[in-house]
C-alpha cells in the first residue's frame, strides 16, 4: 500500500474518511512496522536503487573487517581503574584540585592493581585477569572524548553520530553500506539495548537497516514466544496455531493479493519491501532457532565462556550469541551490559560487573581466534564516556566526557598497543585525542568505506554517519 498515492488519501472533511480509504490507510502501518524490524538484501535493493549499485559496486577499499561485535558498556565504566593505567594518580592520592568547578575535589588513586601482560607490556588492572591474557590482541585507544557527560546524550552520540537529532545508528549505516551476508537473517542485531530504540534505529535510511533487537531473560535466554521456546528464538517468529506448510499456504495467498495491488500501482516500492519482508520472516523461522540455541555447543566452549557459572553465565551466553550470530553472517552484532555508573560503592560494584563480564569476553576473543575470525571480526568495548581522577564522596567517581579509554581486537587494528593518551591523572584526552566522529570514521575505514563517501540523500542533503567532521586515525591500524 503506498501512502503517498494521493488516490489513496481523502483528507477529512465534512464527509470524513470512507471505510475503504481508512482500512487501506491503516494497512500501510501495520506493513511497515513488519518491514521495519526485517532485514535482507533483497528488501534493501527493493528499497534503494542507489543501495543497490553502491552494493554492487563493492566497498570503498579492502576491507580490513567483514563484521562487527561491538560490547557496549553503557553507564560509562572507569578507564582509570581499567584500561588506563596512571601511577602519577597514585602518587596524587588524597591531592586537592586546586581550581575549576570542582576545586576541592580529592584526587583518588585506583584501589586495583595494574601490571604489564603479554609480549606487548599493557598495563591492564587486576579487574580484567582473563582479558589481560589477550593484552597482546587488544588496541587501546586511550585517548577518546565526546561532547556531553549526559548518559543519554553520549549513548546517542556513541550510537549514531549526533545527540541533538535522529541520526541512523552505526549498525545501519554499515548494514545499508555492505548489505546482508545472510537472506535468512537480518543483518544487525542488538542483545538487551539501552538507552531507547535510537540507538539501533535506522533513522532516514531505508528500512530493513533498523537493528532487531533481542531482549535476554535472567538466565541470559532469549525471550520467545511460540513454537521452539525451549530452543531461543526472536519474539513473534513462531506460530504455535499453523503448521510450517500452513503458513507457507496462507502467505502465499497474502503475496499474492500484494502482488495485484503492485500490478495497479507498480511505483510502489513499500508494497516490494512489505513482499520481500514477508518471505525473509517465513526464512528466519528455520535459521534462527538453531543459531540462538546454544545447548548444541561442546562443553568445552560453554566453559570458555563461563556459562553455567552463577557470576558470568548470562553475559557468557550473550557473547556466544553474538559468535553464533556473526558466523551465520550477520553483519553488526551488539551486546549491552549496564551497570558502570560507580557514583558510589565503587569499589564493590566495580568488582562484580568486571567479574560478569571478564571470562565472557576473553572466551569470546579465544574462540574467535581459533575458528580463524578474529582477523575479519572487529571486536569494540566501550561506554559513552569515563569517570574522573578525583572521587565523588568516599567511594565513587563522577562522569568524565573529556577522556576516556575503548579498545577493540582482531579486524585489522595493531594488537598489544596503546594508542593516544590522558594528562597524567587521566582527566583529559591529550595525546591523538580520537572523537566520536573520529572513531566512526576510523571503524568505516576499517569496514572498506571512506567515510566521506558513504552517504544517504535526505532531505536535499547528502548525509553521513560522521556529519561533516571525523578523521581516520591510521596510527591504529595493522
Amino acid at each position: 500500500m503506498d501512502c503517498n498515492h494521493p488516490s489513496d488519501w481523502i483528507p477529512p472533511t465534512s464527509l470524513g474518511f470512507s471505510r475503504r480509504n481508512m482500512l487501506g490507510t491503516l494497512s500501510c502501518g501495520f506493513g511497515l512496522m513488519a518491514f521495519a524490524g526485517l532485514a535482507g538484501a533483497s528488501a534493501l535493493r527493493l528499497d534503494d536503487e542507489d543501495a543497490a549499485r553502491r552494493i554492487a559496486s563493492g566497498t570503498h577499499h579492502s576491507p580490513r573487517a567483514k563484521r562487527v561485535i561491538f560490547l557496549s558498556m553503557a553507564g560509562g565504566p572507569s578507564h582509570v581503574d581499567t584500561f588506563d593505567y596512571k601511577p602519577e594518580l597514585s602518587a596524587a592520592d588524597g591531592t586537592s584540585l586546586g581550581q575549576g568547578i570542582r576545586r576541592g575535589a580529592k584526587l583518588l588513586k585506583s584501589p586495583w592493581e595494574f601490571k604489564a601482560h603479554g609480549k606487548s607490556g599493557l598495563y591492564v588492572s587486576s579487574l580484567f585477569p582473563s582479558v589481560a591474557q589477550h593484552a597482546d590482541e587488544l588496541c587501546l585507544l586511550r585517548s577518546m572524548k565526546t561532547d556531553v557527560p549526559a548518559h543519554p546524550q553520549a549513548q546517542l552520540k556513541m550510537h549514531t553520530g549526533s545527540f541533538q537529532f535522529v541520526r541512523p545508528s552505526m549498525g545501519s549505516w554499515l548494514l545499508y553500506g555492505l548489505g546482508s551476508a545472510n537472506d535468512n537473517l537480518p543483518g544487525f542485531i542488538t542483545i538487551n539495548p539501552q538507552g531507547g530504540a535510537q540507538t539501533y534505529g535506522c533513522g532516514f535510511l531505508p528500512a530493513p537497516t533498523q537493528g532487531t533487537p533481542i531482549r535476554m531473560q535472567g538466565g541470559g535466554r532469549a525471550m520467545m514466544s511460540g513454537a521452539g521456546a525451549g530452543q531461543g528464538a526472536l519474539p513473534n517468529i513462531s506460530n504455535p496455531l499453523l503448521t510450517r506448510e500452513a503458513q507457507r499456504e496462507q502467505l502465499d495467498l497474502v503475496q499474492k493479493l500484494n502482488k495485484e495491488r503492485l500490478k495497479r500501482d507498480p511505483r510502489s516500492d513499500q508494497i516490494e519491501g512489505v513482499i520481500e519482508s514477508y518471505e525473509l520472516a517465513f526464512r528466519m523461522q528455520m535459521e534462527v532457532p538453531d543459531v540462538l540455541d546454544v545447548s548444541d555447543e561442546d562443553p568445552k566452549t560453554l566453559a570458555l565462556y563461563g556459562i553455567g557459572e552463577q557470576e558470568t553465565d548470562g553475559f557468557g551466553k550473550q557473547c556466544l550469541m553474538a559468535r553464533r550470530l556473526s558466523e551465520a553472517g550477520v553483519r553488526f552484532v551488539e551486546v549491552t551490559a549496564g551497570g558502570w555508573d560507580t557514583h558510589r560503592n565503587m569499589k564493590a560494584d566495580l568488582e562484580k560487573k568486571c567479574g560478569e563480564i571478564d571470562r565472557p569476553i576473553a572466551g569470546l576473543l579465544s574462540d574467535l581466534k581459533r575458528r580463524g575470525m578474529l582477523k575479519d571480526t572487529l571486536v569494540i568495548w566501550g561506554g559513552e564516556f569515563g569517570r574522573t581522577p578525583y572521587a565523588q564522596g568516599d567511594d565513587g567517581r563522577d562522569h568524565n566526557n573529556k577522556g576516556f579509554t575503548m579498545w577493540m581486537a582482531g579486524g585489522g587494528v595493531r594488537g598489544g598497543f596503546s594508542y593516544g593518551s590522558t594528562d597524567p591523572t587521566g582527566a583529559e584526552a591529550v595525546e591523538n585525542p580520537m572523537d566520536i566522529h573520529d572513531w566512526h570514521a576510523t571503524i568505516l575505514w576499517l569496514m572498506g568505506f571512506d567515510h566521506e563517501r558513504l552517504t544517504y540523500n535526505h532531505a536535499g542533503r547528502d548525509f553521513r554517519l560522521t556529519d561533516v567532521k571525523g578523521n581516520v586515525h591510521t596510527g591504529i591500524m595493522a
